[in-house]
């Protein structure tokens, strides 16, 4: 299995992705954790498409959206690529369209045959965690019910065993809410990651590294 999961895009260390893919080629960008906010899903995407193009990789969006109760499908599609990017946006969005597309099982499957890598920052990178609590501070799952038509869900894809709290003491996150989640989990003895926007996790097969 390999994993690359970041606050913030490549944080510091987009040579290490670079490292887990080989040569920079196709990836698939899925941007459906911004699905509740359509005024900016095109600018959303735009803005991962055009880092991702200077570092060398050919982007392809992939909206989970067309592949809703097309599980194989999708799953096909998936295997096509060496790459797949996973954005922030809403946690508990993102969540519901793996569900409802089978984006979850498939990608568990391809993982762990080592068949592509997964990138996910902010809420790509929370999606992989064991469950959700607690990231409602910080995204509403109230977003969930009228973007997807399902209730919220509140596990995880438990592919890293502890939770992952984004965009400590970052620009991007002024009220501070990330600081006062990773404040929570510690006194509440919850294990976690909390990451500023240049720190990432790497999982390389048995290996398992937090870069500063």
């Amino acid at each position: 299995m390999r994993l690359f999961l970041a606050s913030y895009r490549f944080g510091k260390h987009h040579e290490r992705l670079a490292a887990l893919v080989g040569a920079p080629g196709r990836v698939a960008v899925i941007p459906n954790a911004c699905d509740a906010w359509p005024d900016m899903w095109a600018s959303a995407v735009t803005s991962d498409l055009v880092p991702l193009r200077k570092l060398g990789y050919t982007p392809e969006v992939l909206d989970l959206r067309d592949y809703v109760g097309l599980a194989k499908e999708l799953e096909h599609r998936l295997a096509e690529f060496p790459l797949i990017w996973v954005r922030g946006g809403n946690t508990f969005v993102l969540r519901a369209q793996f569900a409802r597309s089978g984006a979850d099982l498939a990608l568990a499957r391809l993982l762990e045959a080592d068949a592509l890598v997964y990138a996910g920052y902010s809420a790509g990178a929370c999606l992989l965690t064991p469950d959700l609590h607690g990231l409602e501070s910080v995204d509403d799952p109230a977003e969930v019910e009228p973007t997807c038509g399902v209730e919220p869900r509140w596990d995880g894809l438990g592919l890293v065993d502890r939770r992952i709290v984004p965009h400590i003491d970052s620009p991007t996150d002024p009220e501070g809410f990330g600081n006062r989640l990773a404040d929570e989990y510690r006194a509440a003895g919850v294990a976690h990651w909390a990451l500023t926007d240049d720190e990432v996790v790497v999982v390389d097969g048995d290996r398992l590294e937090v870069l500063r």
